[in-house]
């Protein structure tokens, strides 16, 4: 796009502008379009957002975006598509998925309650057993999945807490309503990159931000890093974040975890149980470790209690929970 502005362009000659780049758009037939609601109109989110954007010139949307990319490639966020030998530059959706204040309060209702859905069952596999005991799970598909770990039956986690982390992949039915299409329990990615995402176009979008008053996802990780603080015995815990290492298709995703979080990013030959503890590998010796949260797969934690090929786990870390 060539900035062949002389000056900033009155917003209603900018908004006639962008009527006329989306008068075109037409929604694909008998499915729910997030630009356009059923009588063809534009939402009133996106109305709103437009309204913003319309205040900028091309000139200096192509500046903002530019500087947007940039910095993610100094930051050098990345990921790996299965596949693939070599990282990938995380490709930034520069406009991104506007979803209005109720329809996001049913949606973060709803996946509140599904994750804690998924807590007791994980809460009653691990300790009582109903849900073997009385029918409602098959015994052979419990026992049968390589992700049940027998080893930690019985064992109740520090501060009680089965699911520390969930995410969930949603998406618009052909109703129009949300669905869920897949639980993600096992080390879920994703936060990192929203977070990269977030304080990326936060800048580049300033005033579509302040506008908007656009939904903080601060609170979300002050209020994970205090449950995780919360699991320690003592006020100031040493927390780490075990992460597989550069091998990982979304290591720079635990980097910048780790980073936003105030957490020492640590792979399993950086760890070692002593004493009945986990400790961390110091130039100025062991010092403990207070509470660990994974990025790896649980089947590698501990390679004396669950997979004995694991290189990427701790042995000794299962006798230590």
């Amino acid at each position: 796009m060539a900035d062949t502005d002389s000056g900033e362009k009155a917003p209603r000659a900018a908004q006639r502008d962008l009527l006329d780049c989306t008068r075109g758009y037409t929604p694909l037939p008998g499915i729910p379009d997030e630009f356009l609601d059923p009588e063809g109109q534009p939402r009133e989110v996106w109305t709103r957002f437009f309204d913003a954007f319309s205040t900028l010139t091309p000139g200096e949307i192509e500046r903002r975006f530019a500087s947007a990319d940039q910095h993610m490639r100094d930051a050098g966020v990345t990921y790996r598509a299965p596949g693939d030998a070599a990282d990938r530059s995380w490709p930034l959706s520069h406009l991104p998925l506007l979803i209005d204040e109720a329809e996001w309060k049913q949606i973060s209702e709803g996946v509140a309650q599904r994750a804690e859905l998924l807590e007791q069952i994980l809460r009653d596999l691990y300790g009582e057993g109903r849900l073997i005991a009385e029918g409602a799970l098959p015994a052979a598909a419990v026992a049968g999945s390589a992700e049940y770990l027998r080893s930690v039956c019985g064992v109740t986690p520090p501060g009680g807490q089965y699911l520390n982390l969930y995410a969930a992949d949603i998406g618009r039915g052909p109703d129009g309503r949300w669905w869920v299409l897949n639980d993600r329990t096992q080390a879920p990615s994703g936060a990192g990159y929203a977070l990269e995402n977030r304080l990326v176009l936060s800048r580049a979008l300033t005033n579509l931000y302040t506008s908007m008053n656009v939904e903080r996802v601060a609170p979300f990780f002050e209020a994970f890093r205090d449950s995780l603080r919360a699991i320690a015995d003592r006020d100031e815990p040493r927390i780490g974040l075990l992460t597989p290492g550069n091998s990982s298709e979304t290591y720079s995703e635990h980097a910048t975890l780790a980073r936003y979080l105030g957490f020492l990013l640590v792979e399993g030959d950086d760890l070692a149980v002593s004493e009945d503890r986990l400790h961390v590998r110091t130039v100025a010796g062991l010092k403990r470790l207070d509470v660990l949260l994974r990025r790896i797969d649980s089947n590698f934690l501990d390679p004396l209690e669950l997979d004995a090929r694991s290189m990427l786990g701790v042995p000794g870390l299962i006798d230590v929970i």
